[in-house]
């Protein structure tokens, strides 16, 4: 009797040093909980799209005249300008001619232009085809307004061109680093119409002659110190060869 309980303290002791070391086991490998508090940011940022007439030409032809002849004015086609990006943009545009058989001193030539974002009716291009002949008639002076057709604002330019630009054979019609006429906020469109006449003096040696046209336009941002072309430094280009 006395040896079977001396067994059994000893099982227990041996039972109670096994259960106090698994809780220090189970103790030390438990898993803890604190307060915290987390934040983040994120962004995307997409490119404005810097875009005229959809990145295509003007399909309109300048003008469709034939057998021109001293003393007669043509009226050139309506050609569309329409910012079609997504931001604000200054215009360029560049009127080129030519003539094979004579002097380029033999002709006239002016533009009226028209600023809207939404299109105006036929009666406003009706009276801006007058103010055009009334500029080559020397009735009025350069044409700057503003009107309305029903809730549509529209800007108004036009100008008899000089007889120097006329000769040099390219002539800037309008720049919008310079003049405000010709920014184009998006969505907005500049409608041009160039108008030629041949002088009353002009000889037979026009008789035949092709005159030959052309109208550049371009775009860029409207930002300071921005340019209409992507331009590299001479210097550059020389270190380049150089190297």
């Amino acid at each position: 009797m006395v040896k079977t309980q001396g067994m059994k303290k000893t099982k227990n002791v041996l039972l109670g040093t096994a259960l106090a070391g698994a809780l220090l086991v189970s103790t030390g490998f438990g898993t803890y909980s604190w307060f915290t508090s987390e934040s983040n940011a994120q962004a995307e940022m997409k490119n404005g799209i810097l875009q005229i007439n959809g990145g295509g030409n003007i399909d309109t032809p300048i003008f469709t005249a034939e057998q021109f002849a001293p003393s007669q004015l043509h009226y050139g086609e309506w050609l569309s300008i329409s910012n079609t990006g997504d931001m604000d943009a200054h215009i360029k545009a560049t009127y080129t001619h030519s003539v094979d058989k004579a002097s380029l001193e033999g002709y006239e030539v002016g533009f009226i232009a028209m600023k809207y974002s939404v299109k105006p009716g036929q009666d406003t291009y009706e009276d801006s085809k007058i103010k055009l002949d009334n500029l080559f008639n020397g009735t009025t002076n350069e044409v700057l307004s503003t009107a309305n057709d029903g809730k549509n604002r529209i800007e108004m330019l036009g100008t008899i061109l000089s007889t120097d630009q006329v000769k040099s054979g390219e002539i800037l019609v309008g720049d919008g680093e310079n003049e405000q006429f010709w920014e184009l906020d998006e969505g907005q469109y500049i409608d041009i119409m160039m108008g030629i006449k041949l002088d009353e003096s002009a000889g037979n040696e026009y008789q035949g002659a092709s005159y030959k046209a052309g109208l550049n336009v371009i775009a860029k941002q409207t930002d300071t110190g921005s340019t209409y072309e992507n331009e590299t430094k001479k210097e550059d280009v020389n270190n380049e060869d150089d190297n």
